[in-house]
């Protein structure tokens, strides 16, 4: 049986990624070009971004999209790779070249470059500098992914790490002129940390990328080739000027769940950091309806299958029956790219019978949590939120319903 408050909760939440449409906001924030420019787009939501550019300008010198393999889709005239998201792969370094083989024709003619750019594109671009090699670029991905960094942290390591983060694409487009519409998944849209930055500057230093990878306490354990590379004194490089322009976020998708649900409380801060501290602060929101933004961390201890918005959704099932909520009560937590992890689901929704299902099922939630096992757990409950691929993403949305 569908729970009373599941069609209210899923539909706030799909307004939510309605607001983070990528096609839209393109038609909205594309400039005029006196010149057609090479179009790059990168991205979970590079397709939509893309087809939408080629509508509005027409026939372009080149277009290369790099996206994800759930979202590929054929663009006539275009080059479209399918990149492996969250951990590089080959396909994604060939597509890297591609991107500077067509920076360097753009720049040879003058030609003006615009740049698509949205969530996704630091793993699905991988081009490693000197000295480092695909399968380095893939270990130190798994090894961030498992140890709990922030996106920002993240993207600062592998800036320092990519001939094409952190403002690479401007040196290989000088002296072209670079416009770039960008798509933000990070909370407080900091354009250095979408994509890992393609067209703007680094977050940090290799200095500051190696002090992040001590304090995670995964220096060790980092690919030899890493280690050496963060070890090299900085280069000073001036990068060339370009256009950013922020065209959608979390911050937008936020009041567009606020517009569907006017009566509900926004909350500002975002849900960000570690998840079980996440959780704790849903439950303690109170009754009433409340609307969530935001990026949690999980750190990997276990050898379970799930996402962190599975894993917040099953810690908030947790504690409210811990705390005795009665209900009904409601709660949706997903991703607004509709994929969490390394899974099929967008994340979860829980309610007042979900940890009962659990135990009914033979599932010790507890247990499961332990082993980052938030999947099969919530899928014994029936409580998985399954939307498939969006074409966007501007991080995590979160609905809490308590009458």
């Amino acid at each position: 049986m569908i729970h009373p408050l599941y069609d209210q909760a899923l539909k706030a939440f799909l307004a939510g990624v309605a607001a983070a449409d990528p096609a839209e906001a393109v038609s909205r924030a594309l400039p005029t070009f006196e010149q057609a420019p090479t179009l790059i787009a990168v991205g979970k939501a590079a397709v939509s971004m893309a087809r939408m550019a080629q509508s509005i300008l027409g026939a372009l010198p080149e277009v290369l999209v790099v996206t994800n393999p759930e979202n590929v889709i054929n663009i006539k005239g275009a080059q479209v790779f399918a990149a492996a998201h969250p951990i590089p792969d080959q396909i994604g370094l060939q597509a890297s070249q591609a991107v500077i083989a067509a920076l360097k024709r753009a720049a040879k003619a003058e030609q003006p470059v615009l740049c698509l750019i949205s969530g996704g594109g630091s793993a699905l671009l991988p081009a490693p500098t000197a000295g480092i090699s695909l399968q380095d670029k893939m270990d130190l991905n798994a090894l961030l992914l498992a140890s709990g960094a922030d996106i920002e942290v993240m993207n600062l390591i592998r800036q320092q790490l990519s001939a094409l983060k952190g403002g690479g694409m401007l040196r290989y487009a000088a002296p072209s002129a670079v416009t770039a519409l960008i798509l933000s998944d990070v909370i407080g849209d900091d354009l250095r940390a979408v994509a890992s930055g393609p067209t703007v500057s680094p977050i940090g230093t290799r200095a500051q990328a190696r002090a992040a990878l001590e304090g995670l306490g995964v220096w060790a354990g980092v690919p030899v080739g890493v280690r050496l590379a963060l070890e090299q004194a900085d280069e000073i490089i001036d990068l060339p000027k370009a256009t950013n322009i922020l065209i959608g976020s979390n911050g937008i998708s936020l009041a567009a769940m606020a517009g569907y649900l006017p009566l509900a409380q926004v909350h500002k801060r975002p849900l960000v950091g570690d998840v079980a501290e996440a959780a704790a602060r849903v439950v303690a929101a109170g009754p009433g309806t409340h609307l969530f933004g935001g990026e949690t961390t999980v750190k990997l201890m276990g050898t379970g299958r799930g996402g962190r918005n599975q894993e917040l959704a099953l810690r908030v099932a947790l504690l409210a029956e811990q705390e005795g909520w009665q209900g009904p009560w409601l709660y949706l937590q997903a991703g607004t790219d509709g994929r969490d992890g390394p899974t099929d689901a967008a994340g979860g929704v829980v309610c007042e019978s979900s940890i009962a299902s659990l135990r009914g099922a033979g599932v010790n939630p507890e247990k499961r949590l332990t082993n980052n096992d938030s999947y099969p757990a919530l899928a014994a409950a029936g409580a998985l939120l399954i939307t498939g691929g969006t074409g966007t993403n501007v991080a995590d949305l979160g609905i809490l319903i308590r009458p």
